[in-house]
Formats: C-alpha cells, sequence, structure tokens
C-alpha cells in the first residue's frame, strides 16, 4: 500500500494529541476504553491492497486498547463491534483483499518504513503490515513506533491477548504483502570465527549501546511502566561475550576457607541449599553518562537515564553456602574481601572479575544471592546463566554474571575492572594525571532519580491545565527513598510526588531499615503556569539518610563517567492550538 501524504498530516495530529497528560490518564492505568470517532471508507490501491481515507459517510467506529507492547504501556487498538448489524452492514461493503496479488519485500524494505514520514511498517509471521493509519487512529501511537519497521512478534509474545481472533482480524486489514524468508536466513547467518556468534536474541526495544561486547537499555518511555522490570528489556552489560555454559558440567569452585576448594553444581546449589527471594535494583555505575558528555567527554559508553532495572532474585544466600563450607571467626580474622570470577572470557583467557567487602558478604542483613533465577525462571543468557552473583544495593559491576569461583580473599580482586576502572575521581582529574590506586572501587552508589515521562522534546496540551510527570528513583546501600521532589519551572518551585512500590496500584509494605534494595516509581500532576509555552521539568530525591542529589552536572564530572546523578531536566513544549 502506497502512503496516503494528505493523511500525514492528520497521523500527526493524532500522535501529539496521544501524547497528552489527558489522555494518557485516561489509557495508562487501567487499558479503559478509548471511542475514536472516525469515519472511513476504502477505496482500491491495485497490487498494494487497500487504503483508507477519512469520510462522514461511514458509521463510526470504536476502539479499545487492547493491551501493552514489551510490558511497556504501549497500547495497541482494536475494534470493537458496535452491534452485529451495523457491523456486518458496513463490513459486507468493503472489498475482500486478494492476498496472492500481494507483492514480496525483503527485510531492508521493511526496515525503511519506521516512521509516519517513510509509513509504518511492521511483520508478522512472514507477513507486511503497514499500520500507518493505524497508528494515528489510536492515543499508544508514539510507543507503537518502538516496532516500526521491525517484527510484531516480540512485543506480543510479552502479552497473550494479541493472540485473539479481533485483534488478528483488524491487522489483517493493513496487511500490503509478505516477507521474503531468504533475507531473514541471511540477516541471521553468522561468522563461526566470530566469538559473539553465538549470543542470544535480543528484544528489539532496546537501545543499542554498543553490539559486541552487547551493552543496551530499553527506552525511557517504558521503562517505569512496571514495577519488575520484564527480563528482556532488563537493560543489559556486557563486557565479554557471553558465554554457553552446560548446567549439567556446570562447577562453582569456591576458595579461600579450610578444606580446600569446594566444588559445588547447580543441583546442589538448588538442593542443599535453602531458596531466598528477594527484589533488588541494579544500576550500571555509568547510568545517565550521556548527560556528563554533554558537559565534557568522557570515556565509556554513552547511557543514557535507562541503564537501571529492577526484578526479583532467588537462589542461595551467599552467606549460607560459605558457612556450610567452613566460613567461621578464624577466616574473617583475616579475610577482608570475598572475590568473584566470571566465565565470561577475553580472547587471553582473562575472565571478567570484582569483589565485594567480606562483611556484605557474610551479613545476615546482606542478602547477597548466588541467584539461578530472575522474575521467576532460570536467569536468562545475558543475565547469568546458569548462576549469577547478586549484591543488592551495590554496583552493578560487582554483580558478576556466569559466576565460575568464589575466593575469600584478604585482598581486593585483581581484575582490571576493579582496580583501574569503576572509581570516581576529581572533575580536576584528567587522564595525564589520573591514578587510579588513589580512588576507592565503587560499591553503595550514590542516591538517584530520573523522568521517563514526558521525554525531552515532547509536547504538552495547554488545556489539559496540568502535566502528569512520572519516573523512578534508588539509592544504594538499602538507604530507602523517602521522598521525590518535582518542579516544572526549572527548580524554582517544587511538589512532592506520590511514590509507589509495586504495579496496578499494589503498594509492597516498607523494607526493614538498610534493606531497601528496590527502586520506587514515582508520579505526579503538576498544575501549568498560565501562559507557559515551555517547561523545565526537574526531579531530585532524598533518602532516609537525607541524601540529596546534587543540582548540576559539572561538579561531579569525572573522566570515566560514572555516578552521574545530578537533578534530571526535561524540557517541552506546550501547545495550545491542538
Amino acid at each position: 500500500m502506497q502512503h496516503l501524504k494528505h493523511c500525514q498530516g492528520l497521523a500527526s495530529v493524532f500522535l501529539i494529541r496521544s501524547q497528552s497528560s489527558r489522555i494518557s490518564k485516561s489509557i495508562a492505568p487501567s487499558l479503559s476504553v478509548w471511542d475514536a470517532h472516525l469515519s472511513s471508507r476504502w477505496r482500491s490501491t491495485g497490487g498494494h491492497g487497500r487504503q483508507r481515507y477519512f469520510s462522514d459517510r461511514v458509521p463510526k467506529l470504536r476502539f479499545a486498547l487492547a493491551g501493552l507492547l514489551a510490558g511497556t504501556g504501549a497500547v495497541l487498538a482494536y475494534r470493537l463491534h458496535q452491534g452485529k448489524v451495523e457491523w456486518a452492514a458496513s463490513s459486507a461493503q468493503l472489498p475482500v483483499t486478494q492476498t496472492s496479488a500481494l507483492p514480496v519485500y525483503t527485510l531492508e524494505e521493511v526496515t525503511k518504513h519506521c516512521s509516519l514520514d517513510n509509513g509504518v511498517w511492521v511483520t508478522y509471521k512472514g507477513e507486511v503490515y503497514d499500520i500507518t493509519a493505524f497508528v494515528a487512529m489510536h492515543p499508544g501511537g508514539d510507543k507503537i513506533l518502538l516496532a516500526a519497521g521491525g517484527s510484531l512478534e516480540p512485543y506480543w509474545a510479552l502479552y497473550a491477548v494479541h493472540e485473539q481472533d479481533h485483534v488478528l482480524e483488524i491487522l489483517s486489514e493493513y496487511k500490503i504483502g509478505v516477507l521474503n524468508t531468504e533475507s531473514i536466513k541471511k540477516q541471521e547467518s553468522v561468522n563461526a570465527l566470530d566469538p559473539y556468534s553465538a549470543e542470544p536474541t535480543r528484544h528489539p526495544a532496546l537501545q543499542i549501546n554498543s553490539l559486541k561486547p552487547f551493552n543496551a537499555e530499553p527506552p525511557s518511555s517504558i521503562l517505569s511502566d512496571n514495577y519488575i522490570t520484564p527480563s528482556v528489556i532488563f537493560f543489559k552489560r556486557n563486557h565479554l561475550p557471553v558465554p554457553r555454559v552446560d548446567p549439567e558440567t556446570y562447577r562453582l569452585e569456591i576458595e579461600g576457607l579450610p578444606g580446600g576448594v569446594a566444588s559445588l553444581t547447580l543441583n546442589e546449589l538448588k538442593s542443599c541449599f535453602p531458596k531466598h527471594t528477594i527484589t533488588a535494583t541494579l544500576q550500571c555505575a555509568g547510568n545517565r553518562r550521556s548527560e556528563m558528555n554533554t558537559v565534557k567527554q568522557v570515556k565509556g559508553l554513552n547511557w543514557g537515564i535507562a541503564a537501571i532495572s529492577n526484578a526479583t532474585w532467588s537462589g542461595a544466600l551467599l552467606r549460607d553456602v560459605l558457612v556450610h563450607y567452613g566460613f567461621g571467626p578464624e577466616v574473617a580474622a583475616k579475610a577482608q574481601h570475598v572475590q568473584f570470577e566470571g566465565l565470561d572470557k577475553d580472547v587471553t583467557g582473562t575472565a571478567y572479575g570484582a569483589s565485594i567487602p567480606l562483611n556484605k558478604a557474610v551479613s545476615e542483613e546482606g542478602d547477597v544471592l548466588l541467584a539461578y533465577e530472575m522474575n521467576g525462571e532460570d536467569l536468562p543468557p545475558d543475565h547469568g546463566y546458569p548462576v549469577r552473583v547478586v549484591v543488592p544495593g551495590i554496583v552493578g559491576a560487582r554483580n558478576v554474571k556466569w559466576l565460575g569461583k568464589i575466593v575469600v580473599s584478604e585482598e581486593e580482586s585483581k581484575s582490571h575492572w576493579q582496580q583501574n576502572d569503576y572509581k570516581g575521581f576529581s572533575p580536576g582529574t584528567d587522564w595525564d594525571t589520573v591514578d587510579f590506586k588513589s580512588a576507592p572501587a565503587i560499591q553503595e552508589l550514590p542516591i538517584q532519580s530520573a523522568i521517563t515521562h514526558p521525554a525531552e522534546g515532547t509536547s504538552v496540551d495547554a488545556n489539559d491545565g496540568e502535566v502528569t510527570v512520572k519516573g523512578y528513583a534508588w539509592s544504594g546501600g538499602g538507604r530507602e527513598v523517602v521522598r521525590v521532589d518535582v518542579s516544572i519551572d526549572g527548580g524554582k518551585t517544587w511538589h512532592v510526588a506520590k511514590l509507589r512500590t509495586g504495579d496496578k496500584g499494589q503498594q509492597a509494605p516498607p523494607p526493614p531499615p538498610g534493606k531497601a534494595w528496590a527502586w520506587k516509581l514515582w508520579e505526579i500532576d503538576v498544575p501549568l503556569p498560565h501562559s507557559a509555552q515551555e517547561l523545565e521539568i526537574v526531579c531530585k530525591a532524598v533518602d532516609s539518610s537525607y541524601n540529596m542529589q546534587p543540582d548540576t552536572v559539572a561538579p561531579i564530572w569525572n573522566l570515566r563517567g560514572v555516578l552521574s546523578n545530578a537533578w534530571h531536566r526535561v524540557k517541552v513544549k506546550v501547545n495550545e492550538d491542538l
């Protein structure tokens, strides 16, 4: 189907409306029904199937939100019958698509159609659909664009509601062709000599910062849609190729305890020690590094605000395992650290490694896990299958994946990532003067918060009278976030956001003091100032120790771009002509 250029302006109007806080508030919490009073009729366009344009002659259609894309709050509108008679009468007037006459497209051709300007094409089970007009007809259009130019399957797989006949019937109306399956095979072919050739499949919504090794974050617009981040969009931080580990031959070695080296199988880890579950947020040390780059260029991946995610983790407590194999007061008197070594290695055979203080590892309050489950399922390959260490309240770099060895030691890990990386320095320190031995390795992270909605550069509707602001907040070391302040005038006046610790209005009980491992999501509706044309939205969080975020980036800038936690700022326009 060729794209209707005279409809693109209309599509843009609908997208702008879809971003308004009024619409957002009506759909986000409960997938409530949105009545779209649109009229349409059909006309044939030859080999490209059918196209729509709007008129006032056909009965009104009603749409409802059918579900979420990627657990994100993105919605797919689907048509409800106004009545069997009315539906039969209107559908009887529609021409039937002759699928045999539809053209064949390659994945490369589909990929080019990923915006309203070029048209929004998607694939589903080997068929190609032009959903440009559909995107314009419902309030979730901006998030449906996450699948533009690619496949719907990864998104729909997260929510079975899409696998219903009425949804598939609506999708079929937008079919324009079939996919050349040979192009899929070509894209999936890999170089067997490439150490990254066996990498797992990743969700297409992820925003990639590097392919080899793979590092990616979810779009910030979907980050706070779920209190528990779906595993497929949990941020990915890999330093080396993902190892392929056979669970049947897997062994976890433990050194530095009486009795020599212990070796533990996956089955023994699961069967010999009580299963413990925690909800904990992991954050990369480089989260929000992109903001430091605006001050002065730093070295490191250009992370946005989404190198942070929250999950439930299950496994054996590290403390239980160490005690079982002989840890006691005599060991504690000598050792100060617990080192971890992963099974991921570089071309020289050097494995990723890190360490944490011994008191964190063996504390009854530390909750350090040898985790084998994430969100109720086996760890995904990108997150450390079959076993990783989860150190709640500590920087993500110490949560070693594909865990192969534990060493109770008098010394920190000698790993590059412990000794010469993930350390903070003064803004005046540069690469000519830096001495990595002069700074301690990052363990606990500082107080953090960021705005996930609205996005930078978007617009809000002045007619709404208020703007809805959403985001996340978290603090390291088990310190609980007790307040998030939000301003829409650059910090001149402040409002206190409502915090939540669960999904769908379910608030979790307050965590014990010092064990607030999970983030808090927050939301607030702030009245719009009279005649405002632009808003500078700012957020800042406060934790139980009354630690607060610094107001600007420059004083905390450092050459590695870590520990970026200044007030998060987003500028949006105020539209009065919608």
